[in-house]
């Protein structure tokens, strides 16, 4: 690769270190304000190191006539999600004193919005590291949908393709009309924040755990501010206002934009909105009442458990209300298979995203029809948009890989010793972006903390895969990319 690209490469990079230490003003704020100053100084030393780290990757500036092209994207969004990461763990390193192994898991496992912990006694806990665990979440979330909108549909490897209104248009005016939709986009997402914060305040959490929630549920990751998460508010309305901001954040951000703009159906026409929404009330009315039957809880309190516990699981954020591990061998299994399918494209979500499930029923009705009418000419269409060849093949690609993905990580876990339930639960919320497993571990009641520091290092590794959509990491080991 080019000196000159490296040059922009580092030049970027170096401008999210510097980003990423002037948000650690932000839990110093936190810190003085709550009057905690004793992790002050471990702030500020990780403050200036990742700024100056920042600043050495920029100061050689940035290199004129020189443009990157589709692959050197590729290297850029993978580098630069592990260099922040690498920087982004100094906090928890130097004011939890805990082993890097720790501090990394936890810092990759914030920026992936994911939502596995190593930590414990969140009720204790500094409120400047709270702070600092939910804005790696909401900063994380942020990017994965700039990555998402702008990156990967390039790469051709993310659902936003189906997804362009004018997706022919590849004149130069695409540029700036993508500056505008982006700078849409962070006021929608800084906006849906704000009130959700508010929301949660309403309801009866302090404004400090509101904005942490806040954070937390807009990028579907799941950090909580204690241990119980959830449910140590035994409020209903701070769990619906979950629901609600969860849902918010797992639906394509550029529907919002379009929707402010005058296109008021633009969420509601949408065909994975609709399939997500579907899916989720479906599943709390089926689960609800099968929970109601089976204990002494009001159908009402039931139905609201399931909807927090299912919203959470399928959105990808990993809040728990009690541990639905408990409830029985029904609902253990069918946790995990919701724990796949995740939100739409171009949301904060993780999993495989509803789009592809939607588009495999409509290829397998498609075979199916074929079959009975063997001449007949099918067309096959999603969401307004003709289903070509690339689309079917990078889904089909994207979805074998995930699976292999998976697999491989779990037998890498269960050679460390590690159980077959925690293994293959881990490896599975870990890339789906779930956070929680399931098993007495890593359950909702449980966190990662007592796997060796090698299956933390494997797990932070599904969790990069898992966020960036494996191909985009997996294009990097081919040795073709390497040359000129």
């Amino acid at each position: 690769m080019a000196l000159p690209t490296l040059r922009i490469l580092g030049f970027i990079i170096g401008i999210f270190l510097i980003t990423l230490a002037v948000s650690m003003t932000v839990p110093m704020a936190t810190l003085v304000l709550f009057e905690r100053t004793e992790d002050l100084p471990s702030f500020l030393w990780s403050s200036l190191i990742t700024f100056g780290a920042g600043l050495a990757l920029v100061l050689p500036g940035r290199p004129e006539h020189v443009h990157l092209r589709p692959r050197d994207m590729y290297l850029l969004t993978v580098s630069s999600w592990v260099v922040v990461c690498i920087f982004a763990a100094l906090p928890f390193l130097l004011t939890q004193h805990i082993s890097y192994t720790n501090a990394f898991f936890e810092s990759m496992s914030g920026i992936t919005a994911t939502g596995a912990t190593v930590l414990s006694g969140l009720d204790h806990l500094s409120p400047g590291i709270l702070m600092w665990r939910s804005m790696l979440h909401w900063l994380g979330g942020i990017g994965f949908i700039a990555m998402a909108v702008a990156i990967l549909p390039l790469l051709r490897i993310g659902g936003m393709r189906l997804f362009q209104t004018e997706s022919s248009d590849r004149s130069e005016k695409v540029m700036p009309r993508s500056h505008m939709v982006a700078k849409s986009i962070v006021l929608v997402y800084v906006g849906i924040t704000v009130l959700g914060s508010l929301a949660f305040w309403w309801a009866g959490m302090s404004l400090f755990d509101g904005i942490n929630h806040a954070m937390s549920a807009i990028s579907t990751g799941g950090f909580s501010t204690s241990d119980l998460s959830l449910a140590k508010w035994d409020i209903p309305a701070v769990h619906w206002v979950a629901v609600v901001v969860m849902i918010c954040g797992s639906l394509p951000f550029t529907l919002y934009v379009a929707t402010l703009r005058g296109n008021r159906g633009a969420l509601l026409r949408d065909q994975q909105v609709q399939g997500l929404l579907g899916l989720l009330v479906a599943t709390w009315i089926v689960l609800g009442t099968w929970y109601w039957a089976t204990t002494d809880l009001h159908w009402l309190d039931a139905l609201r458990h399931v909807a927090l516990n299912v919203t959470s699981v399928v959105t990808t954020t990993g809040f728990a209300l009690g541990d639905y591990s408990l409830w029985g061998n029904f609902s253990l299994m069918l946790f995990f298979y919701l724990g796949f399918i995740g939100g739409c494209s171009g949301s904060t979500a993780g999993g495989i995203k509803i789009f592809r499930f939607q588009v495999a029923y409509i290829l397998l009705k498609a075979n199916l029809n074929q079959l009975i009418h063997p001449r007949a000419v099918i067309k096959q269409k999603y969401n307004g948009h003709r289903l070509d060849e690339e689309i079917v093949r990078s889904i089909l690609t994207f979805s074998f890989f995930f699976a292999i993905t998976i697999c491989v990580i779990a037998l890498l876990l269960s050679l460390l010793g590690v159980d077959w339930m925690t293994a293959l639960t881990g490896a599975a919320g870990t890339v789906s972006g779930v956070g929680p497993g399931l098993g007495e571990v890593i359950g909702p009641a449980g966190n990662y903390a007592s796997l060796p520091d090698a299956a933390k290092w494997i797990l932070a590794g599904g969790m990069l895969l898992g966020r960036l959509e494996i191909i985009t990491v997996l294009v990097l080991c081919m040795p073709a990319f390497w040359r000129h």
